[in-house]
């Protein structure tokens, strides 16, 4: 009779001895860029505090190659139990998808939001020596003389890139694009006279800008740069629409329970609310803005058909 009552004990408790708390080891963050930038900044803002409130570690590995989509791959692909996380970068998610041709993952199908954590504005300088005092000023240059002026940006395919190209669609202006290895190389070219002009989140162009090797012409955001309370957004410049703001946001595998990522948010959420994270975010020019997992969702379907026709129109492909 004893073992008659084991037995039923033991098979009353086996479901709740299968169904462990999550998390029950770290939860890894995969960073599909190199260290350094806003991806890796962003992970490593948070990832202390979200460990701490998952009780814990958040582990981060980098996994950089193909504009992300090395690292995208490898999450769509993960077991969606909640411990592989992605760090996305808003035009690789959005973008990618009709700028590459042979792509594995598909932002909406594959993936799930888990939260935004940041987004960083983007302003445009040019080298003091040319003569634009104020944004209108080069706009009518580049009319009255097409192709003649050059931008750099980080790369084919970022968010400078694309939003220059919107600039140039809705206000019918044409400008070279010069693509770079990285927002530094692209910046110096433009000090050094190469480019006319370059396109880039504060931090890589804050202390050209105040030590007087480049101007900023405006801010291609909805408000002004905290870091740079004095250059006027692009819709104050006289010129609305134009917008190039990068979100940076956690993602999850499509079919991650509800539960875990209502934890994980949660834990994001406290860690973008601690006095740290806000510093660091002030620090590297990029506005703390936490959305909800379908919040989220919903802004990436709202960019992907924001950004695609932009992209599709200006014949973005990346070999």
């Amino acid at each position: 009779m004893k073992s008659l009552f084991r037995l039923c004990l033991l098979l009353c408790c086996a479901p709740a001895l299968a169904q462990t708390a999550f998390p029950s080891r770290p939860v890894t963050l995969i960073v599909p860029v190199a260290p350094a930038g806003i991806l890796d900044q962003s992970a490593r803002m948070v990832a202390p505090a979200m460990g701490a409130a998952l009780g814990q570690s958040v582990v981060i590995d980098n996994r950089p190659g193909a504009s992300g989509n090395i690292g995208a791959t490898y999450v769509a692909r993960a077991k969606p139990d909640g411990y592989t996380l992605l760090i996305g970068y808003s035009m690789f998610h959005v973008g990618n998808p009709v700028m590459f041709k042979d792509m594995q993952w598909d932002p909406v199908k594959d993936f799930t939001g888990v939260g935004m954590i940041a987004v960083a504005p983007h302003v445009i300088t040019v080298n003091p020596q040319q003569p634009f005092q104020n944004l209108k000023e080069l706009v009518d240059y580049a009319r009255a003389n097409p192709g003649k002026l050059n931008y750099s940006t980080s790369g084919n395919g970022s968010v400078p890139h694309v939003g220059m190209e919107l600039f140039k669609q809705l206000y019918k202006i044409d400008i070279t694009h010069v693509a770079y290895k990285g927002a530094g190389p692209a910046a110096l070219d433009a000090i050094a006279g190469n480019v006319q002009m370059t396109v880039a989140t504060p931090p890589s162009v804050i202390g050209f800008i105040k030590n007087g090797r480049l101007r900023a012409l405006a801010t291609a955001a909805k408000s002004r740069a905290a870091v740079l309370p004095d250059v006027p957004t692009t819709a104050e410049a006289g010129f609305p629409g134009v917008e190039m703001e990068a979100w940076v946001s956690i993602f999850a595998p499509t079919g991650t329970p509800p539960e875990v990522l209502a934890k994980l948010s949660g834990a994001l959420k406290q860690a973008l609310e601690t006095p740290e994270a806000k510093q660091s975010g002030a620090t590297a020019g990029m506005d703390i803005r936490y959305l909800t997992p379908a919040q989220l969702d919903a802004q990436v379907k709202k960019d992907i058909g924001y950004w695609q026709p932009v992209i599709r129109r200006a014949h973005i492909v990346i070999e």
